[in-house]
């Protein structure tokens, strides 16, 4: 694992050591890299969408179904 030296806001930094402190997170590196995975998480399901709506505009229309549009993005979101 790479180390690395990160400077925090002093807001920042106390809502971290209070999620460490409440025993969310053993340490500020756990929660950091927690909402890492989160935030790559999200950026994945922004990407398919919007690659879902350029197609479809690109296209004129799409031949998915409003159910299946539903279905895939449920299944995205738990995965």
């Amino acid at each position: 694992m790479t180390r690395q030296s990160i400077s925090f806001t002093q807001p920042n930094d106390e809502w971290l050591k209070s999620q460490v402190d409440n025993k969310e997170y053993s340490s500020k590196s756990e929660l950091v890299n927690d909402l890492i995975r989160q935030a790559r998480k999200q950026q994945r399901k922004i990407d398919w969408i919007s690659a879902k709506l350029e197609k479809a505009e690109n296209s004129g229309f799409t031949n998915d179904s409003k159910e299946e549009i539903l279905a895939q993005s449920k299944s995205l979101l738990n995965g």
